[in-house]
């Protein structure tokens, strides 16, 4: 009798187990909860079929709190303790935030993130993401009937270090193992290059309730590679919705308005938006708390062009990015378009004129970004199927560097680069002695660090006294595949070593990431012009110190004059130093370098001399060999 291969239930042998992954679109406006089953990917939808989540929370006086499509039915009533668009405020103070003067929101400003203050108390942005979290991954456990192995959740591929940190903190309070934060273009591309079986050069444009992104992708037999990306973390549907708002103020000539009216209105503004994605005008009508009524008539017409500038905020980036592949608009292949916002007609409009062909959306760009993340969790999960041979290539949006002497940021790891990697590389030390080193990690394009962002410091301590320039210290960054970064600093001949794992600040400026790219490109060559002078500035402190300490040491080689005129070398040089032309300082350099070679040639001599007095011709041989 043959014999069943069998087992407790629960209990499932390895071969024939299928672990339980999702993926988690955290949107803006509405968040998504996806699975793979049966080698197909699928939105999890609730118990009355809806697949979208309201991204909204409204905490209750019993500490409780409503999420989703309730606390969506109650944002006009109790808009203080209902917060919606929560993403826009990860990782964010209060100076970041943009409408902060429109928000019904009590803001408490505290060192960090920003916090709200409700009737069950002081939220953080990080809490009330993890409610919204929670809520999906409860819908997936009981849809799936079983706890989850994990998730990979996505985030805006602009996302800062501090705003992906504070992603993953929401999910672990609520619950979830995240086995990747993945960016959210990448993940729409997976989905529409695995169901597409699509190969060549495409662009992805996600434009989504609070964010922007763009990113261009090479699809070939199976690899994923992220070629360049680009974006914009505080951009997206909200601020079109906020531009109607300002524009029904404007006709109506509303003034002064209550935080229950202006979300009111706001919602009549987002209703508005959506509505003009499929006619050319709609209504607007809304009776006030103060008794004024409103009834105004918005064209699809008077729509764009009230919101021309924000369409137009999108194609900078784009055409960044573009650059930053190599690449013009005849390389592209294809355009996928992701994110709500993306159905308004005028933006179809603008992408397809920009690249010259029709944008592609027959994957509905509200799910996409959910269903590519459902499939890289299926396969993080261990369950790879026949076929499922594909290899993902993500990319870091901002160059990783070290603060070097003179203020300089040098760059480790340069942006648009691949994505998990590592990148060393060495540094000495700058003064006679040195035991300890500050190691300034830096995140941006600029040449200075004053222009950059600071992510982090840490000390490198016990390096052996040595000569300027002997001790080799190994500066190592290492990027994983969520985006985070760890740093070591080793001293190669000691093995003396200090690291650091970069936890950054919540509270980080919401367009440092944007405004540092633009300023890069924009002041590029003053940049380097004040590099070349930093460099010069530090070489000239370095050769002083050094003459400093040969006169010291051996001034009785020179005679009166010889060392007068070394001194005043010494004293142009400084003089120089303090000045803006990086040429006159390399000239002064080069002149006091010239006047001390036979300062220098006379004290090896002596120290020669010094190393064979008393010894004969046979000890000399055989210290040589």
């Amino acid at each position: 009798m043959a014999l069943l291969q069998i087992s407790e239930p629960g209990m499932s042998t390895a071969p024939h187990q299928h672990r339980l992954a999702v993926g988690i679109d955290l949107g803006t406006t509405n968040s998504l909860v996806a699975t793979v089953r049966s080698s197909v990917p699928e939105v999890i939808t609730d118990e009355e079929g809806r697949a979208l989540l309201p991204s909204i929370v409204r905490y209750l006086p019993s500490g409780h709190a409503n999420i989703g499509y309730k606390a969506q039915a109650a944002q006009t009533t109790d808009p203080k303790n209902t917060i919606v668009s929560v993403k826009r405020f990860m990782g964010r103070g209060l100076k970041d935030i943009a409408y902060a003067e429109n928000q019904p929101y009590d803001f408490v400003d505290a060192p960090g993130m920003v916090q709200i203050r409700t009737v069950a108390g002081v939220k953080s942005p990080v809490e009330v993401s993890a409610e919204i979290l929670a809520t999906l991954r409860q819908r997936a456990e009981d849809a799936l009937g079983d706890d989850l192995v994990g998730a990979v959740i996505t985030v805006p591929a602009y996302f800062d270090d501090a705003q992906r940190q504070a992603t993953k903190d929401a999910a672990q309070l609520a619950g979830l193992n995240v086995l990747r934060l993945l960016n959210e273009p990448t993940a729409a591309a997976i989905a529409y290059g695995l169901d597409t079986a699509s190969e060549g050069v495409f662009a992805v444009y996600d434009l989504g309730g609070g964010t922007f992104d763009i990113s261009v992708l090479k699809l070939s037999k199976g690899v994923f590679e992220v070629l360049a990306t680009g974006g914009d973390s505080a951009l997206g549907g909200d601020d079109f919705d906020h531009r109607i708002l300002c524009w029904i103020i404007e006709q109506a000539k509303l003034s002064p308005l209550s935080d229950q009216d202006i979300r009111m209105l706001m919602v009549k503004s987002r209703e508005a938006k959506e509505l003009l994605s499929g006619r050319n005008e709609t209504h607007i009508d809304a009776a006030l708390g103060s008794g004024e009524e409103v009834h105004l008539t918005l064209t699809a017409e008077t729509f764009g062009q009230i919101t021309q500038h924000l369409v137009s905020k999108t194609i900078t980036p784009t055409r960044k990015a573009l650059r930053d592949a190599g690449l013009s608009v005849d390389d592209v292949d294809g355009v996928v378009l992701v994110g709500g916002a993306t159905r308004m007609p005028h933006i179809r409009k603008a992408v397809a004129d920009f690249f010259g062909k029709t944008p592609l959306a027959n994957i509905d760009p509200d799910k996409v970004v959910a269903l590519g993340a459902a499939i890289q969790a299926n396969l993080l999960a261990g369950n790879r199927a026949a076929g499922d041979d594909w290899l993902l290539l993500d990319v870091i949006p901002l160059s990783l560097g070290v603060e070097t002497m003179g203020g300089l940021a040098e760059k480790i790891i340069p942006r648009n680069s691949t994505i998990p990697c590592a990148r060393a590389q060495e540094f000495t030390t700058f003064k006679d002695g040195q035991t300890a080193m500050a190691i300034h990690v830096v995140q941006g394009e600029r040449e200075l660090v004053s222009d950059c962002r600071s992510l982090a410091r840490f000390e490198l301590r016990g390096i052996p006294p040595m000569a300027a320039g002997a001790a080799r210290i190994r500066v190592t960054y290492q990027v994983d595949a969520d985006g985070l970064l760890s740093v070591a600093a080793r001293e190669m001949r000691s093995g003396v070593e200090a690291s650091i794992t970069v936890k950054p600040s919540y509270g980080l400026n919401d367009d440092d990431i944007t405004r540092m790219l633009q300023d890069s490109f924009n002041a590029a060559d003053a940049d380097m012009q004040q590099r070349a002078l930093r460099e010069e500035q530090v070489e000239a402190e370095r050769i002083i110190l050094a003459t400093g300490s040969a006169l010291e040491a051996d001034g009785k080689l020179l005679s009166a004059e010889e060392r007068a005129n070394i001194e005043a070398l010494v004293e142009q040089v400084r003089i120089v130093a303090k000045g803006n032309d990086h040429h006159a300082i390399k000239a002064a350099v080069e002149a006091l370098a010239h006047g001390t070679e036979d300062f220098a040639a006379r004290r090896m001599d002596r120290s020669v001399r010094a190393a064979l007095a008393g010894k004969r011709l046979d000890e000399i041989a055989e210290d040589a060999q």
